[in-house]
């Protein structure tokens, strides 16, 4: 048995890396073309392009793994298949459930690595990568053009509910055209305070460059009055941290599992609606799990006698499987959104079907062919 999991191994994570690359340096080389537009004699030069487009590397990886898993182990098993190697396995005793076990441990490295990937590196690189790009270009902006965040506090007048408004971020991380709106607990609109920028430090804004206007609701003793006053900085208390900003700002793809989690939480904490961020969390839990999917749906393949289409007509039918496998579940998170479906079932759908349709197809090649 372990001379059989050594061949397994060897044979689908060899296919299986040598299909990542090859899809990774085609994603490579299109970007690289694609940012050689933007190179200039001074500013973005063909090194930044190239660094640019390297940080995009991690982000295609995790994107791209269930494809290249799927395609690597079709390619490895056909090639058992055709050589009748797999033939002499299953005569040597490898039943459908051994190797389905044995595929299943490859499926759960496979989803380990992913997972490591798609949270730990390909934010950090899809972030850097958008600084870079900003930050070369001259135009200093990374992320969405607005975002619009509410804290609350405590205060010795009671209630205060606040509406943050951030125009930009910068590439060092500065936020440009602040507005915070300060209201009571009955709603009333108090102070507005707005800043041309702004540093999130821990428990605080350190506001530049402020202006606060402050209106009064007045009585019969004294009207109602609005004052302004301009200030070259400001220090405003706040709970919302650098993370949470920066999940409010930085695109979908750039947070990660927990920063997902923990801005969903700060969503719900502020009665602000979270479909989206919450579809997008169960995608990135689910998605490693994929791998597990794209092994069990490769295993038919090599039930398949030679006579049933060569390696190379396998290996495309797997491309097509990994291509509907992303149209769905792209569809799906679409659809989630717009008809506001419970987002775990959406993230699961995709890789459901896919599993019962390569469950069910294995088991109609074990029993009839």
């Amino acid at each position: 048995m372990k001379t059989v999991r050594r061949l397994f191994q060897r044979d689908i994570v060899g296919a299986v890396v040598f299909v990542a690359v090859a899809f990774l340096s085609l994603f490579f080389f299109i970007d690289f073309v694609d940012e050689l537009g933007d190179v200039r004699p001074r500013g973005y030069t063909l090194l930044h392009a190239f660094a640019y487009s390297l940080l995009l590397v991690p982000g295609h990886l995790y994107e791209l793994a269930p494809i290249a898993v799927l395609i690597g182990t079709i390619y490895a098993l056909a090639r058992l298949a055709q050589s009748s190697e797999y033939t002499i396995l299953r005569t040597g005793g490898l039943g459908p459930g051994r190797a389905l076990r044995l595929l299943a441990s490859l499926g759960l490295g496979f989803a380990l690595l992913t997972y490591l990937v798609g949270d730990y590196l390909a934010p950090v690189s899809e972030r850097e990568a958008a600084r870079l790009q900003a930050g070369a270009k001259g135009a200093q902006v990374v992320g969405r053009s607005s975002a619009w965040l509410k804290d609350h506090a405590s205060t010795p007048d009671g209630e205060r509910s606040y509406s943050v408004n951030v125009g930009a971020t910068r590439a060092d991380a500065t936020l440009q055209d602040v507005r915070i709106f300060e209201f009571d607990a009955d709603g009333r609109l108090l102070r507005r305070v707005a800043a041309a920028r702004a540093k999130v430090d821990q428990g605080h804004w350190r506001l530049e460059d402020v202006l606060v206007t402050r209106w009064s609701a007045g009585d019969a003793a004294a009207p109602a009055f609005a004052s302004e006053q301009r200030l070259p900085s400001l220090d405003w208390p706040s709970s919302l941290s650098a993370g949470v900003v920066a999940a409010a700002v930085l695109p979908l793809k750039t947070m990660s599992t927990v920063e997902l989690f923990r801005y969903i939480g700060h969503l719900a904490d502020n009665e602000q609606a979270a479909q989206q961020y919450e579809i997008q969390f169960w995608k990135r839990a689910l998605y490693p799990f994929a791998c597990l999917v794209m092994v069990a749906l490769a295993l038919p393949f090599a039930y398949l006698h030679a006579r049933a289409g060569g390696v190379s007509l396998k290996v495309f039918g797997g491309i097509m499987i990994g291509i509907s496998f992303v149209l769905l579940n792209n569809m799906a998170s679409h659809l989630g959104l717009l008809r506001n479906w419970t987002p775990w079932i959406v993230a699961a759908a995709p890789s459901a079907l896919f599993l019962l349709l390569s469950l069910a197809a294995f088991s109609w090649l074990v029993r009839y062919r």
